[in-house]
């Protein structure tokens, strides 16, 4: 049940991050609300997360999805660019999350 909180954060915090860019600076009202209970709402179910798992690797799972996930929206949602770098970018940083969790796990011991 743990995982399914952190998908879900994971899902609400990356909804967010959408949301701001299509918030032109806060100068949108139905986007910018999507922020602000994006984001409460992320915050509350990662808590919930961490009442069962270490504190290091899910906020390096939630950061490092929350990157992709808010990439690919970019890309899908806004058109925006696609660059071997950044694509070799994003998966430097699933790798490092892959080897915190090798490290150690997810799970309080």
């Amino acid at each position: 049940m743990p995982f399914v909180l952190l998908a879900f954060a994971i899902a609400f915090e990356v909804t967010a991050t959408l949301a701001m860019r299509a918030s032109e600076g806060f100068s949108k009202l139905g986007p910018s609300l999507i922020v602000v209970a994006g984001y409460l709402i992320s915050f509350v179910f990662m808590a919930k997360a961490l009442t069962s798992l270490n504190v290091g690797p899910v906020y390096a799972i939630w950061s490092a999805l929350g990157t992709v996930g808010a990439f690919a929206g970019g890309v899908l949602l806004f058109g925006e660019p696609v660059r071997p770098v950044a694509i070799a970018g994003a998966a430097i940083i699933v790798a490092g999350v892959i080897v915190m969790n090798l490290g150690g796990g997810v799970h309080q011991g």
